[in-house]
């Protein structure tokens, strides 16, 4: 690796010194509500044992939900290996909640890309998305990336919407994450007009990089992925759902079937990795935010437009660098592999993906496949060609993978 690169290396880590002891400090207020949760809960060695089959009523899986809604503030939660990414989860929870002829609306613009394909507002809609059961979706623009409070309390004057839809990260678009503070803010003023409408929280790439959660905010459903912050690299499967019980209920019969609910559901050998995911979350999650910190500041010194700046506070895991053309982007992504503990020989390329409209790169020698809170970098390949970049196991092993990154795409 080239010296200069060594060096400012070194510079960057004693600027961003002062940062990152506030990031260990959210860390330890999150560590202390996850320690307290396991304990208030009574987690027994007993309920690391799986089932198999139905699962019918299994001890440890009810453990871990009662551990998820404790820790989320929740009435209950639904925690499932049978939930196989964010995106399913968010689906199951939409079309569990929403009947023909209601409405969702969307207050933070446009969201995921692999989401609007579930509602279907994409170029091709699919025959299994939310508009082809005559489910209406309208969405208000953020304004100066924050709600746009006075025009959301318009549209819901008219009490037709169902359910509010929040995506608290940025997704692959410009704009910045919202902060728990925002939401907060937004949830107290829709409730002021309609405290009957479901406000759903998509708090992917979200949770403990804040010392709060959308639950304790106001909100009354939230929904993650544990290939994400909360599964810490452990977990090899599923994504959550916490809420209200009643509406949480729903979204268990929909995953299942009516009437039957939370009752079944095997665990498959998947308990112990799901309980030390969520307790190693808190730590992985503020080794990822350190990361983002370092990638933030090394590359804004070299030049590239970075998102969040370094100093800025931060709501999500996710880093953006404008790179500005196709070859730059494709190159940082094949750096971040040959970064990677796993794959590094292999070189990726952009290609057609289920649920996005434009060719995609995706760069993750990961443990786990598809599991962004390790080292991972992906972006769509479009103007102005942005660079998604998430995760980091360990702050040491994340640093040495942009550094590779740097070196790779420089020369």
């Amino acid at each position: 690796m080239k010296q200069e690169i060594l060096e400012l290396s070194k510079e960057i880590e004693k600027e961003i010194k002062h940062i990152t002891e506030k990031i260990d400090h959210i860390c330890e207020k999150n560590s202390e509500k996850v320690l307290k949760a396991f304990q208030e809960c009574n987690l027994q060695e007993t309920h690391l044992y799986s089932s198999t089959g139905y699962g019918i009523d299994e001890p440890g899986r009810n453990k871990i939900e009662e551990i998820y809604a404790t820790i989320f503030k929740a009435e209950d939660a639904l925690v499932r290996t049978q939930l196989i990414s964010g995106t399913h989860a968010l689906a199951v929870t939409l079309f569990a909640l929403l009947r023909p002829n209601e409405t969702m609306l969307s207050i933070s613009g446009e969201p995921y890309d692999t989401l609007q394909t579930v509602i279907g507002i994409g170029k091709e809609v699919s025959k299994s998305s939310l508009k082809s059961f005559n489910i209406n979706y309208e969405q208000i623009e953020l304004k100066n990336n924050d709600f746009d409070i006075p025009k959301i309390k318009e549209r819901l004057q008219k009490k037709d919407i169902k359910l509010v839809e929040i995506q608290r990260s940025r997704g692959y678009s410009t704009r910045k994450s919202l902060t728990i503070e925002k939401i907060e803010k937004v949830i107290k003023a829709i409730k002021e007009v309609n405290h009957e409408v479901i406000i759903m929280v998509d708090n992917c790439y979200g949770e403990f990089v804040e010392d709060r959660e959308p639950i304790e905010v106001g909100a009354d459903v939230a929904v993650g992925s544990l290939m994400k912050n909360l599964g810490a690299g452990i977990a090899t499967s599923g994504a959550y759902i916490v809420g209200k019980k009643d509406l949480i209920e729903l979204c268990a019969e929909r995953l299942t079937s009516p009437g039957i609910g939370k009752e079944i559901g095997p665990s498959l050998n998947q308990n112990p990795l799901l309980i030390k995911g969520l307790f190693f979350a808190p730590s992985v999650v503020a080794s990822s935010v350190k990361t983002a910190i370092f990638a933030s500041r090394i590359l804004a010194k070299l030049g590239y437009e970075v998102e969040p700046k370094f100093d800025e506070g931060r709501t999500d895991i996710v880093q953006t660098i404008k790179l500005g053309s196709e070859e730059k982007l494709i190159k940082f992504c094949q750096g971040i592999q040959k970064g990677s503990p796993i794959d590094s020989n292999v070189i990726p390329f952009p290609s057609d993906m289920g649920g996005y409209e434009d060719k995609v790169i995706m760069a993750a020698g990961t443990f786990t496949q598809g599991s962004t809170i390790e080292l991972s970098c992906d972006g769509p390949i479009r103007e102005p060609y942005i660079a998604y970049m998430q995760g980091g196991l360990t702050y040491q092993y994340g640093k040495l993978g942009i550094l590779k990154a740097i070196e790779y795409m420089e020369n």
